[in-house]
């Protein structure tokens, strides 16, 4: 899919968040992609979607960000999820990091939806059935986004 505006991004995030599952742990979201490609962006959308309060800030110097999304969303959007958790692993070297971050438990608690940009750098524990979501720099305003149902 190709979007050329953050409202054409938001689009392909209320059809992204469709293909999720309320299941017996977190859902995990790997997001891969070029700096600048859109990655945050897509978080973002996906943030307002789900009723997160307030702005959203990429967590590259954090680490991690953990919102509170809407308890009752309206039809449509992703079920019973209640955190909307942010990882960025851009800075992390060693899955060790991320396990020191309480990684284990996040991911076994259900009412997680996790997005986690740069999983390359922690791909050992990123669990088999995270879903993808790519993403390409076309340029200035256009970006491409890929996922499979």
């Amino acid at each position: 899919m190709i979007s050329r505006s953050l409202e054409e991004t938001s689009g392909i995030a209320q059809n992204f968040l469709k293909t999720l599952s309320y299941g017996s742990s977190a859902e995990v979201v790997i997001l891969s992609g070029d700096l600048g490609s859109g990655k945050t962006a897509f978080t973002q959308e996906v943030g307002k979607i789900l009723g997160v309060a307030g702005s959203m800030q990429s967590p590259t110097f954090v680490i991690e960000k953990i919102y509170a999304i809407d308890f009752n969303p309206p039809a449509g959007r992703a079920g019973n999820f209640k955190r909307l958790i942010h990882i960025d692993a851009y800075r992390l070297e060693y899955d060790s990091e991320l396990l020191h971050l309480g990684w284990e438990e996040i991911i076994k608690e259900p009412e997680n939806l996790i997005f986690l940009e740069w999983p390359e750098n922690v791909a050992s524990i990123i669990p088999r059935e995270a879903k993808k979501v790519s993403f390409k720099f076309i340029d200035e305003t256009t970006r491409e986004i890929q996922y499979e149902n």
